[in-house]
């Protein structure tokens, strides 16, 4: 991503944390900047359509490690796939693997959302606080899950409101067809993939972390390399 259109979003985001800003301020900022990202999207789409060597398909893996990995590889599940990307889950120690496919400027985009959206979770929970009657591993792993619902949700809106916005007819089949090659790719990778078991959470945190999730910032801060973020016990 340009630097103008990281610094853009940078200071849209610095807005939004301000403690002087009031809730209505910070969510339009917030949703600023999730707007310049979504929109970088449909342009880099439609910039591959006409150069394909301009945004390959391509992968990386991004190690998730615990606490609460299996968590924390939910959010960027939740990320990846309004993004256009897939992933698919390898167990890796204590922690797992998550392997993406992605155009590259989608790998990106998850990249830059998924580390600023950790940070935030890891802020909400650490101001959340455990009922006493709950166990707080228990509640905390239910708040991560309603976290990234609500955020996987609020992201297929704003993707869904930037194709549409654009005012192309032929962005649809575009987007449409980069899934689709992505799609491909990750099935010639793992051509006999396994759908996990649903799981039972025994936590009641979802409902706070779903609203951690509507007040998240989904523009990003920077891409890093290295250790991710990680989250209290």
């Amino acid at each position: 991503m340009s630097e103008v259109m990281l610094r853009k979003v940078r200071k849209l985001l610095a807005q939004a944390e301000d403690p002087a800003c009031t809730p209505a301020e910070s969510a339009a900022f917030t949703a600023n900047a999730a707007e310049l990202i979504a929109r970088y999207g449909v342009d880099q789409a439609l910039l591959a359509a006409r150069d394909p060597a301009a945004d390959p398909v391509g992968d990386r893996v991004v190690e998730v490690v615990a606490p609460y990995a299996r968590d924390k590889a939910g959010l960027l599940a939740s990320v990846a796939e309004p993004l256009r990307c897939r992933c698919v889950r390898r167990r890796q120690g204590s922690g797992f693997a998550m392997h993406l496919f992605g155009f590259a400027s989608d790998l990106e985009r998850v990249d830059l959302l998924f580390t600023s959206l950790l940070v935030q979770a890891a802020h909400g929970l650490a101001g959340t606080s455990v009922p006493p009657d709950e166990h707080p591993a228990a509640f905390r792993r239910s708040w991560l899950v309603g976290y990234a619902r609500v955020v996987g949700d609020r992201l297929r809106t704003v993707e869904a409101d930037a194709a549409t916005d654009s005012g192309r007819p032929s962005v649809a089949l575009v987007l449409a067809d980069r899934s689709d090659r992505v799609q491909r790719r990750l099935a010639e990778v793992y051509p006999r993939l396994r759908t996990a078991p649903r799981r039972r959470l025994a936590g009641a945190g979802f409902g706070s972390g779903a609203a951690a999730g509507h007040r998240a910032d989904l523009g990003g801060r920077g891409v890093t390399q290295g250790a991710r973020p990680g989250i209290s016990r």
